[in-house]
């Protein structure tokens, strides 16, 4: 006869087993989705743009984002971290990102928004190179699952450009 033990340990393995085969059927399923969020910021107003004392430029915009990551979201989803980040190149470096807005979205109702603000990280340069720049927009979210892998994504827009003088 089997003892106490030998039996605890024989459910406890069936029941770990189970757990794991369905955590690897939640995370394979949402290999199914095919998230299509959309994306639009409005740049209103450069509210200063101005040399620093050591030489490097900075920015402040007030920025009117409006975004449905709705679809980003399944049953697996715990969250999404979403942020703005402004990208452009110098000749120093190919690609330079600054985050300029950052928001965590706990669940698909809120997951449509529109927010007029300023941006909440300064965007400065290491230099002087942001007067008259091209830059792009780009809007990134990663979505948290309850378990499995954390997917990734962005939609870039483009077409901003920043003032040839300091204000």
């Amino acid at each position: 006869m089997h003892t106490f033990g030998y039996r605890a340990n024989a459910l406890l393995t069936l029941g770990v087993t189970i757990l794991a085969l369905m955590c690897a059927m939640a995370s394979f399923s949402d290999n199914f989705n095919l998230p299509s969020p959309s994306a639009h910021v409005q740049v209103l107003n450069v509210n200063w743009f101005q040399k620093q004392r050591n030489g490097n430029d900075e920015v402040s915009l007030t920025l009117n984002i409006s975004a449905d990551l709705q679809s980003a979201f399944t049953w697996n989803t715990k969250q999404v971290f979403v942020f703005l980040a402004a990208e452009y190149e110098t000749t120093q470096n190919a690609l330079n990102q600054i985050s300029l807005w950052d928001a965590i979205i706990p669940s698909k109702e809120h997951a449509k928004f529109s927010i007029h603000t300023t941006n909440k990280y300064r965007l400065t340069d290491q230099g002087s190179n942001l007067r008259g720049k091209e830059f792009n927009l780009t809007l990134h979210w990663h979505v948290m699952p309850k378990t499995g892998k954390m997917f990734a994504d962005n939609i870039i827009m483009t077409g901003y450009r920043l003032p040839g003088d300091y204000r």
